[in-house]
């Protein structure tokens, strides 16, 4: 195993890009043109909204203690000190962005507006190409056939 020390090289958190592609979403409702996702809304779309989030949120939260019980970085300006494929990441190889796109789409429930929704493949085509793209050339890098194999097995989202 060869470990790569300067990291993915991400710059930014990556939870903006789902803040920022969320807010804009609402302000665009809010301001331009409403669009709900469902014209009764009401107490009930905001519970399942709030349990949605709450689903997303904990699949990000398993995602974060899996990392820190592996003692490798969860910023992703770190770099990797091994490679982890237990916990979530047996299921997924990027259980944190799948969760907070699980919280994203709950959040979109709450709000009960479409436009978040029709903004979220930019917010994934974004962080595919500023994040995960480099993430995984540095996983790569680091760990090679180790990361090959996992890659080959495990997929990115479910």
């Amino acid at each position: 195993m060869r470990t790569s020390s300067h990291g993915p090289g991400v710059r930014f958190p990556p939870p903006i890009l789902y803040v920022g592609g969320f807010v804009l979403g609402w302000l665009i409702d809010r301001y331009w043109r409403s669009i709900p996702l469902s014209s009764a809304g009401g107490p009930m779309l905001e519970r399942v909204g709030l349990a949605v989030v709450i689903a997303g949120l904990a699949l990000v939260a398993w995602g974060m203690l899996t990392f820190r019980a592996a003692g490798t970085a969860i910023i992703p300006n770190h770099a990797a000190s091994r490679l982890v494929d237990s916990g979530p990441y047996r299921f997924t190889r990027n259980p944190m962005y799948t969760g907070l796109t699980i919280a994203y789409l709950g959040g979109m429930l709450i709000v009960n507006t479409l436009w978040p929704l029709v903004l979220l493949p930019v917010v994934i085509v974004l962080l595919v190409r500023l994040v995960i793209q480099r993430e995984e050339s540095h996983l790569a890098e680091s760990f090679g056939a180790e990361y090959a194999d996992y890659r080959a097995r495990v997929h990115r989202w479910l």
